[in-house]
Formats: structure tokens, C-alpha cells, sequence
């Protein structure tokens, strides 16, 4: 039987990306699953793909604490417990901190912070009944500052080290509390990534076939959760950007800094 079967396991951002590569194997798993996203339309043809399963979806900002709380409450509600909360909606940025709005940072924060906060807060006491999981999908950003993404990056090391104080809290209540770095993943979220005036950039610089596979990473994330893991970094680029950042920092200001940059533009 998968470790999966009949537990209800939240997912927020479920209808693109990771997260609905999380809620399809999550559904094949025997799961119960709830996912939440801004677009009502999108949650419906995610309902029209999966009628016959234990499906349970909300429209929900979750920079927006009261929806969050909703979401929450509604899916206790409907399945009586929670059993693992995945922290995964998120919305990146394209822009250097002199060009970028304050309001743009705000709001990156807002989603990826705050969004985190706010469903972990009100997932908690369930979590901790159930003795369950709470996982933060962050990045590799969230352990080395990159270029053009000064908000994104921020979100994610106060993310990483928001979940990192909880695991402390919780260390002797069997609840588990992990972060996981994906590196460069297919997803919308190069698309949606938010301009210096926080529009959607509509497009994206990166090769994404050169990425690891939303599916892919989404079966790490679930076998990383299943096997109780503190932490989670994919990717051969994405470890080595976490060593060299660690043990050799200058160095690694300069090679990110060639790998974002061309002829002194932003590139990537």
C-alpha cells in the first residue's frame, strides 16, 4: 500500500508547475488532496480531470491570511484532518533592485513568505495530531542570493529559515518539517515572474528543456516526505551552487554573476 493512501495532503498553488505535478501523483497515490489557486478556472478543469477522486479545491490568494484560513478550515472540514501541508505556491521576479518597485519585493514576500505562514499557522494543530509533515518548497535561491531576483530570494531565505525555527520547535513532537530546493524546474513560474513594475513577464529567458521535469521533481519531493528528510536540494547545479556558495562564497559571486549576466545586462 503507498505511504500516501488515504491521507489527506494539502498542496497550495495545485493547478500549474510543480504543484499540479504534485497533485497528479499525489491523486495516483490513493491521497487525499487538497489544492488552492487564484484562477477559478483552472480549479475546475483540475476538478473536470479528476471527477470520480477525493478532490478538494479552493479559490485562495494566499497572500490573503482570511482565505488561507478558509482553505484551511474547509479542508479539515471535508476530510476531518490533515496529514501533510506542501507549501508550494510561490511567484518569482525579473529585475534589478535600482530598477525594481518596493511594491514588487512586497508582494513576492507576500506569496512566498507570508503565503507559508499564514497555511502552516492554521494547519498546525492538525498536524501535530496526526504527527504529520509540513515541507516549504524554496529554492536554491533560498540558500544563495541571485541577481534580478533580490525579492524571490529573500522570500526564500526567510522561508528556509521560518521552517528551520518551527522544526526546532517541533523536533520532539514527531512533526516533520523540511525544505525543499528544486533548482531549475519546468514551470510557469518563469512566465509569471513579475517585472520591475510586478506584471507578469509573460515569457522566459531559460532553456527549459534542459530542466528537470515537473513530474521529476514532484516524485522527489513525495519520496523525500515519505522517508521524513530535514532537507531536499535537486539538481547537480543546484548542489553545486549550495557547495561552492558555502565553502568558496567570492568565488561563487563571480560565477553567478557570469551566468545571470551578458555584455553587463541581465539575461536570465
Amino acid at each position: 500500500m503507498s505511504f500516501f493512501q488515504n491521507k489527506t495532503v494539502v498542496v497550495t498553488g495545485g493547478t500549474d508547475g510543480i504543484g499540479k505535478a504534485l497533485v497528479d501523483a499525489l491523486i495516483g497515490l490513493g491521497a487525499k488532496v487538497a489544492t488552492c489557486g487564484r484562477s477559478h478556472d483552472k480549479l475546475y478543469a483540475l476538478q473536470m480531470e479528476y471527477p470520480n477522486v477525493m478532490l478538494h479545491t479552493v479559490v485562495c490568494d494566499v497572500s490573503n491570511e482570511h482565505e488561507c484560513q478558509h482553505f484551511i478550515e474547509s479542508t479539515i472540514s471535508t476530510f476531518g484532518k490533515i496529514d501533510v501541508l506542501i507549501n508550494n505556491a510561490g511567484v518569482s521576479m525579473r529585475a534589478l533592485v535600482e530598477d525594481a518597485e518596493i511594491s514588487v519585493i512586497k508582494k513576492v514576500m507576500d506569496i512566498n513568505f507570508f503565503g507559508a505562514v499564514y497555511c502552516t499557522k492554521f494547519a498546525l494543530p492538525s498536524l501535530i495530531t496526526n504527527r504529520g509533515t509540513v515541507v516549504g518548497v524554496s529554492s536554491i535561491a533560498g540558500y544563495r542570493g541571485l541577481p534580478g531576483r533580490s525579492g524571490y530570494s529573500a522570500s526564500k531565505f526567510a522561508l528556509q529559515g521560518w521552517l528551520e525555527s518551527l522544526r526546532t520547535e517541533l523536533l520532539h513532537r514527531d512533526v516533520n518539517v523540511m525544505w525543499v530546493c528544486p533548482g531549475f524546474t519546468t514551470s510557469n513560474i518563469r512566465n509569471a515572474a513579475l517585472n520591475e513594475k510586478g506584471s507578469s513577464q509573460g515569457e522566459s529567458p531559460m532553456d527549459e528543456k534542459a530542466m528537470m521535469t515537473a513530474a521529476a521533481c514532484a516524485h522527489h519531493i513525495l519520496k523525500a516526505i515519505e522517508n521524513r528528510k530535514r532537507t531536499l536540494v535537486l539538481t547537480f547545479t543546484g548542489k553545486r551552487t549550495v557547495f561552492l556558495n558555502r565553502f568558496f562564497p567570492s568565488w561563487a559571486d563571480k560565477m553567478v554573476h557570469n551566468f545571470f549576466f551578458k555584455d553587463g545586462k541581465l539575461a536570465k
